[in-house]
């Protein structure tokens, strides 16, 4: 695995706080009603993007995942104007503002979504890592998903062609606790997540999920494995959602004071103690990070309301390639 070192720790550090940040703007402005639909925010899981950034090879490797999917594109190289701008349902967006929160996507950055399905984007992981075997490409898919939709059937008929034809991805489960608002306890007789891996005889296991060091390792492994051709592997990644799993959530599911317990292992506050321990840099040097941090979301804020929105003639040329196609009666003025 790549070193670790202050470097890594001050990156992360930014990077995570640059995410909370950019979630908790378009929290403000989706209360503002300048994002509209659904709302589905990444706070208190940075630490599993973190660790898997520092595990791939960035420009090379893959990422799909589901809708909770604003900063995972940030931290692949897609412009944080260009995602906000997406949200904002802006032409500047990653996808002229017609694919919003739950549909972010970059092929150029090997970011493949941003799916509103639940496990809609598992078989997809696979394929694509299939295309990568057949046409001989030394790539690894990371497919991520949360607990809700490992009960999906999809599921489970992925990991077996997965299994079978030994394919390099990487499932990883952002277990949060709470599919929507049902808790795992509801939904199986067990809850230990990473077990379902050991029906098809892939490596798998838990790994600490509010610990950027913990998610690095345990996806080095899982790449490596892949990229040897040994096949994919099953991770359940153990962490916690501060927000509600939309902006729409009364979070009636769970008490403030479980809650205030899982901010005590903050992931960011986890790694800002790291670095003050260690003297990688003083809390003055800290607050200037911050400050570049907020400057910097602000300035995605500004760009998304700055840019115009897409002419309404772009959806249908978003869908349809024969231009008169016959199902359309008239096109909107």
């Amino acid at each position: 695995m790549k070193k670790i070192t202050k470097a890594t720790y001050l990156k992360w550090y930014e990077d995570m706080f640059f995410w909370r940040k950019f979630e908790d703007k378009l929290a403000a402005v989706y209360i503002q009603q300048k994002v509209r639909g659904f709302l589905h925010l990444y706070n208190g899981q940075e630490a599993i993007l973190a660790g898997a950034l520092h595990a791939m090879e960035i420009g090379k490797d893959r990422m799909i995942t589901a809708y909770r999917n604003h900063v995972q594109p940030i931290g692949m190289g897609v412009d944080p104007k260009r995602v906000m701008a997406e949200l904002f349902g802006k032409s500047t967006g990653t996808s002229m503002g017609l694919g919003g929160s739950m549909h972010i996507f970059s092929k150029e950055h090997k970011f493949h979504g941003g799916h509103g399905i639940v496990g809609g984007q598992i078989p997809l992981g696979a394929g694509m890592a299939f295309g990568d075997k057949y046409f001989n490409r030394d790539n690894v898919t990371l497919c991520f998903m949360g607990d809700g939709a490992v009960r999906q059937g999809s599921l489970h008929e992925t990991l077996n062609l997965a299994t079978l034809w030994k394919l390099p991805v990487v499932f990883v489960v952002e277990n949060n606790g709470y599919a929507m608002g049902t808790s795992v306890a509801r939904t199986a007789s067990h809850q230990e997540i990473w077990k379902l891996g050991l029906g098809y005889e892939m490596p798998c296991g838990p790994v600490d999920g509010m610990d950027p060091v913990a998610v690095a390792e345990g996806l080095d492994n899982a790449i490596k494995h892949a990229r040897e051709g040994k096949g994919p592997s099953f991770l359940e990644m153990k962490t916690y959602r501060y927000r509600g799993h939309s902006m729409s959530d009364a979070q009636k599911y769970r008490t403030k004071e479980e809650v205030e317990e899982y901010r005590k292992i903050d992931p960011i506050t986890q790694v800002k103690e790291i670095i003050l321990k260690n003297k990688y840099a003083t809390q003055k040097q800290l607050d200037k990070i911050d400050a570049k941090v907020k400057a910097g979301v602000a300035e995605c804020e500004k760009f998304a309301e700055d840019s115009p929105f897409p002419d309404k003639s772009v959806m249908y040329d978003a869908v349809y390639e024969q231009e008169e196609y016959p199902f359309i009666k008239h096109k909107i003025d």
